[in-house]
C-alpha cells in the first residue's frame, strides 16, 4: 500500500472508532482543556475550537497562534459540518477535486488536517473539534490523540503511520 492508502485506512478506522457515548458542555470543556494542556506542554502555538454545529463550546488561542489560525479553524470545521468526515481525510482522499466536484469556495472550506467530527453513538456526527497552527498532519494527530485519551482508546493503535522525512 502507498503512504496515502495507509493514511486513508487509518483515518477511516479513527472516524469509525472515535465515538462518544455522550457529549455535552462538560465533555467539551474536558476535551478542550486536555488539548490545551497537550499543546502547552509541546509549546505548540495553536487555536483550539470545539463546537456542536451552530454553537461554540470551547475556544482557546495559545501564544504563537495568529488570527489566521482562527480562520483556518472556521474553514476546516465548515468542511466537517458539510461532510461529517475529518478535514485531513477528505484532503488526502480528494485534494483539490473536492472543491471542483462540490463547487465549494476556498474562502469558506479547507481540506487541511486538524478538524475531526464529534460522533455520538445513536446520534451520529453532532459537531467538530479543530486545531490549527501546526503542519496539517500534526494538527490532525493532536486532535486524534486527545480524543483517544478522552474516549479511552489506544492511541498507538489509531495513530497515523510514522513517516520518515
Amino acid at each position: 500500500m502507498s503512504a496515502r492508502e495507509d493514511d486513508l485506512a487509518v483515518i477511516a478506522m479513527q472516524e469509525s472508532e472515535l465515538c462518544f457515548d455522550r457529549f455535552d458542555e462538560d465533555v467539551a470543556w474536558t476535551l478542550g482543556t486536555r488539548l490545551r494542556t497537550m499543546a502547552v506542554a509541546r509549546k505548540a502555538g495553536v487555536v483550539i475550537d470545539i463546537r456542536r454545529f451552530g454553537q461554540s463550546l470551547f475556544y482557546c488561542a495559545l501564544a504563537g497562534s495568529s488570527p489566521d489560525n482562527a480562520e483556518w479553524v472556521r474553514r476546516k470545521s465548515n468542511l466537517v459540518a458539510r461532510f461529517h468526515r475529518s478535514s485531513y481525510g477528505l484532503g488526502v482522499e480528494m485534494g483539490a477535486n473536492l472543491f471542483e466536484k462540490y463547487a465549494l469556495p476556498l474562502s469558506d472550506y479547507a481540506a487541511h488536517g486538524g478538524s475531526f467530527p464529534i460522533c455520538v453513538r445513536g446520534a451520529g456526527v453532532i459537531g467538530s473539534v479543530t486545531v490549527s497552527g501546526l503542519p496539517q498532519r500534526a494538527d490532525h494527530e493532536l486532535v486524534v490523540e486527545a480524543l483517544c485519551v478522552e474516549i479511552g482508546k489506544d492511541y498507538g493503535k489509531l495513530a497515523l503511520p510514522t513517516r520518515s522525512v
